[in-house]
């Protein structure tokens, strides 16, 4: 099977209608993913199928709890989940920050290649990082304990906005750990095509004005 018709069929069982166009632009991000892996080692992945299954759809998995139109992916690495979100949500912006010059190198290739508009790579320190507007989701996946991302990026979030955190099991022992300021909205199983192990989305929201 090829890996944009792996992407198609992972995105049918995800209830995911794509965007023409969107599946070759996925398909091409995993190309441009695995030809800099080689030299930059982004990813323990290296089977392209296998980063079908644990970056593009694994990525797309938390698209019914983004909030628009401004999404933060902080630490994202190789782009994820911001990339493959941007690629499926083009009415939204995306900023990708990230503090490594290999990954933001990588990001702003992606971006020219891809053509996708609604993305900017930010080179920089969450804690050093001074938008302009705030953002309606701060996302991050593998960047940090809940307490650290409601500590460093909870202040990107606009008080309406949201904060998605993905991880594997039940974070019990981080939600333990929530500092004041922020409550639990929920935590959200996900189900990834494919995939063997457990995902689960955490959604914060700064806590109410007393």
């Amino acid at each position: 099977m090829s890996i944009e018709r792996a992407i198609i069929e992972g995105c049918e069982a995800l209830a995911i209608r794509l965007p023409e166009g969107a599946s070759a632009r996925l398909s091409a991000y995993l190309t441009l993913l695995e030809r800099w892996n080689r030299a930059y080692n982004l990813t323990a992945v290296r089977d392209p199928g296998a980063m079908v299954v644990r970056h593009v759809l694994d990525s797309l998995s938390i698209l019914p709890w983004l909030e628009g139109p401004r999404v933060l992916d902080v630490g994202s690495g190789a782009g994820l989940p911001g990339i493959p979100l941007a690629v499926v949500r083009p009415d939204c912006e995306f900023c990708l920050l990230d503090s490594n010059g290999k990954r933001t190198r990588f990001l702003t290739q992606v971006a020219g290649e891809l053509r996708l508009r609604n993305a900017r790579v930010v080179r920089g320190r969450v804690e050093d990082y001074r938008p302009e507007n705030l953002f309606d989701t701060v996302v991050s996946r593998a960047f940090a304990t809940l307490a650290d991302m409601a500590a460093d990026a909870g202040r990107l979030c606009a008080p309406t906005g949201r904060l998605l955190a993905m991880k594997g099991v039940f974070p019990d022992d981080e939600l333990a750990r929530l500092p004041a300021g922020y409550v639990v909205v929920d935590v959200y199983p996900l189900r990834v095509p494919s995939l063997d192990a457990e995902r689960h989305l955490v959604h914060l929201a700064p806590a109410p004005a007393p």
